[in-house]
């Protein structure tokens, strides 16, 4: 197995995933720059804003913490916690609003996934197929 960031030990099975990053490039903030696992292969389609009656949240980072929880539901569909996420790929209708709520997103996602950072990407779109969604994010787990 390839070696995590430097000094970190290599998980135990149970563990989740393992954190790549190359031992001179700088730990990245907020997401990892790979990732590593063996097991069962949890995907979602992409997940919006809204709850379980269709509704959506007021708000980029409401919408966005709606997210983590619908995400963290599936994940429980399936025997996973947010630990074995691998990968989030995140669609955004203006990524300005992104970048102007960084803060409060980071605060949202600590909250519903605590401090596991998968692999992530971030791409901004036209529009998404809800037309009152401001962000999508599709979710992988290795379980």
């Amino acid at each position: 197995m390839t070696a995590a960031l430097e000094g970190t030990p290599l998980p135990d099975a149970d563990d989740g995933p393992e954190v790549l990053n190359p031992k001179h490039w700088k730990a990245p903030k907020g997401y990892s720059n790979g990732m590593m696992g063996e097991g069962r292969v949890l995907v979602t389609g992409g997940v919006v804003g809204w709850d379980e009656k269709e509704v959506f949240a007021d708000g980029f980072v409401a919408q966005a913490r709606q997210i983590f929880v619908n995400i963290r539901a599936i994940l429980a569909e399936g025997g996973a916690e947010p630990r074995h996420l691998v990968r989030l790929t995140w669609y955004v209708v203006d990524i300005d609003e992104y970048l102007a709520h960084l803060r409060e997103l980071g605060r949202a996602y600590r909250d519903v996934f605590g401090t596991h950072y998968p692999a992530m990407a971030l791409v901004q779109v036209v529009r998404l197929v809800e037309k009152a969604a401001r962000i999508e994010i599709e979710a992988t787990a290795i379980v």
